[in-house]
């Protein structure tokens, strides 16, 4: 197979265009499969969410030229605040003291996903197949031989490297044989937005209970993004609630350090549960994003884990002879593993430990949050992680210099 054949993605959500996008950047031909036509309303991924975006991830998105869609759109996050209702202490983060303009920005994900159409329109070596559907795959010399249905008829495309970024059921993992670990933590999330009595003023909450994490971000116009885990056995009751009986249950669980909410939006629910493949690659093919590890929304990391795995792909592939050969995925495993494994930990480690109904725990969550908000080099640290710095990360997130 030609070195010249073009890498084939599949799936256009936020990662999968991130990488297209960054590929186009380098002068890498690709081809993007999309099972949706290439509007807002249509991609499901750009959908109601409030994403939190690391300041590293903004860089990475400046960097491949979508940040200038999307920035008149987004707020700066200037403080993040961290509390667990029962205990005493809070962690506080905060883009002053760390010298810098935000710790990252808040951004509606139809927003962000009507930047990433803007920037995809500019490609110039980029093929976009939408809406279309992958009808099979198999191995080829040198590479994978696909099968993709379209309006027009069945076409057949050969890549030297294929990239499953179709979300957290990728038919390509399984295609590919690839195994999941999956846990099921039996919580659902509502998301939805509100309008508080006291001005956020740039500043974003997240607030551990017993029955899951609430987090307020803050928006433009004065209005938050509201998050509100709830136990799954309750999911359908919080979704049949009237807004006054939604209200007075996201009041109760956050408290009142923004005074009385009011206003909310329309409310979206998804089911909470950890999927990671059991292995980020296979046989010239590659996993990225909610197909290779879809974590749990405590700490927002999702989407900014999932831009790192495409810009370190994007990155890696730009200076391989062969975009797909078993030296190159390896580093891209090597690469990736810490950071991803990292970050699933913590993000587990988070919702059994902060939201865990024992008494016994609460001293030592107390006198951990204390040490991490009183002690500046363990704060700095956190901050840093927070703000997506990672070792082995690719070179478009990493901090800008003067």
């Amino acid at each position: 197979m030609s070195q010249s054949e073009p890498i084939l993605i599949v799936g256009g959500g936020l990662v999968g265009a991130s990488l297209a996008i960054a590929l186009d950047a380098a002068g890498l031909p690709a081809v993007l499969i999309e099972a949706a036509a290439p509007r807002v309303d249509q991609q499901p991924s750009y959908d109601e969410r409030n994403l939190a975006l690391a300041r590293a991830t903004v860089n990475g998105l400046d960097a491949i030229g979508v940040w200038d869609f999307a920035r008149q759109r987004a707020t700066p996050i200037l403080h993040i605040h961290t509390s667990r209702a029962g205990d005493f202490g809070s962690v506080r983060m905060d883009a002053a003291a760390e010298g810098v303009d935000a710790l990252g920005w808040t951004l509606p994900a139809r927003e962000l996903g009507a930047a990433l159409l803007q920037r995809l329109d500019a490609c110039r070596h980029l093929i976009r197949m939408a809406p279309a559907r992958v009808e099979g795959i198999e191995p080829a010399t040198g590479g994978w031989a696909v099968t993709v249905a379209t309006a027009e008829g069945s076409h057949r495309l050969t890549t030297p490297l294929l990239v499953a970024a179709d979300g957290t059921t990728s038919g390509i993992r399984a295609q590919l044989g690839i195994g999941t670990r999956e846990h099921d933590y039996e919580q659902a999330l509502f998301v939805t937005t509100m309008t508080p009595e006291r001005d956020p003023r740039g500043r974003a909450f997240e607030r551990f209970t017993d029955e899951g994490p609430v987090a307020m971000l803050p928006l433009a116009e004065r209005r938050v993004g509201a998050i509100l885990t709830v136990p799954a056995e309750r999911a359908d009751d919080v979704a049949a609630m009237d807004d006054a009986a939604y209200l007075a249950l996201v009041q109760e669980r956050f408290g009142w350090r923004l005074g009385r909410l009011s206003r909310p939006g329309r409310r979206v629910p998804y089911p909470i549960r950890r999927v990671a493949a059991e292995s980020l690659t296979g046989s010239r093919a590659v996993l990225v994003g909610n197909a290779a590890q879809t974590v749990h929304p405590i700490g927002a990391q999702g989407f900014n884990l999932g831009l790192r795995d495409a810009l370190t792909l994007a990155e890696l592939a730009t200076t391989a002879a062969d975009p797909g050969d078993a030296a190159m995925l390896a580093e891209y495993a090597r690469r990736r593993t810490p950071d991803r494994e990292g970050t699933m930990a913590m993000s587990h480690g988070l919702v059994r430990l902060a939201c865990m109904d024992q008494p016994l725990l609460g001293p030592l969550r107390s006198l951990a949050m204390l040490a991490l908000d009183r002690l500046p080099p363990l704060r700095h640290a956190l901050s840093r992680r927070g703000m997506g710095f990672r070792a082995h990360a690719p070179l478009a997130v990493r901090e800008k210099t003067p």
